[in-house]
């Protein structure tokens, strides 16, 4: 399955992303962690020791110009189907891609970084055998510029806030715009079952997938989440919601 991750800032949308990844790889399948969001935390999330020692594939100036073209003219098909291997980084069975932000010279401007990018995202969401993961910029922008489409489904991670629940709202409407079929949630940091019913009503229709509790194990920036350091209560949930998309 390919799988987009969203939600507002601070929900712990990476975290799900993370924990999904891991689930996956635990089954002894092939997945492919995308971290797109500009702030990029996935790495760390999954145990890398040195994030920051990660090169983001928009940085590869010489390799974007090799392929894409630089100046006037640029390739709209560039080679990509190398760079999941070459560029990507192993964790525990999980290929991580670490994207970067394209800079942005002007409104709509399609860059060569842009290019790159597009184009290895329409191969990767083309592979059969591999789980897909994407982790998506905090917030609605990439919806509103199509950047999920070709994704089996979008995970919309809540917290029991208003804020996030209004976002989520707000989410589901641009993925219904854009014409994706599925629209999961997934409730994080849930302390009660209150909280949980808060959700619930707040996002009438939208399928929940499963609810991960509120951890000590899961706190702190860019907490790092394996199935070694993680509560058996977060491996149930999580395990739980594995279960709920492959039934889908």
């Amino acid at each position: 399955m390919k799988i987009a991750v969203s939600g507002k800032g601070g929900v712990g949308k990476t975290t799900v992303a993370a924990l999904l990844a891991r689930a996956v790889s635990h089954r002894n399948l092939r997945v492919i962690a995308i971290d797109a969001d500009p702030d990029a935390n996935l790495a760390a999330s999954l145990g890398h020791p040195d994030p920051s020692a990660i090169v983001p594939l928009v940085n590869y100036r010489g390799l974007i110009e090799e392929r894409v073209g630089s100046g006037g003219v640029i390739r709209l098909n560039p080679r990509v189907d190398d760079l999941v291997d070459t560029i990507g980084t192993e964790l525990d069975g999980i290929r991580l891609m670490v994207l970067g932000s394209v800079p942005k010279g002007g409104g709509g401007c399609f860059c060569s970084p842009s290019a790159l990018l597009k184009a290895l995202m329409l191969h990767v969401l083309a592979q059969p055998d591999e789980w897909v993961i994407l982790d998506m910029e905090a917030g609605l922008e990439h919806l509103g510029r199509g950047s999920s489409g070709g994704v089996d489904g979008l995970i919309i991670v809540v917290e029991p806030s208003r804020r996030s629940l209004e976002t989520a709202a707000r989410i589901r409407a641009l993925a219904e715009d854009l014409k994706l079929k599925r629209v999961w949630c997934v409730a994080n940091k849930i302390g009660s079952d209150a909280e949980l019913e808060t959700i619930r009503a707040a996002l009438p229709g939208m399928p929940l997938l499963g609810a991960i509790p509120r951890s000590p194990s899961l706190e702190g920036f860019s907490a790092r989440v394996d199935y070694k350091n993680v509560e058996p209560r977060v491996i149930e949930s999580i395990e739980g919601i594995y279960q709920s998309l492959t039934t889908q």
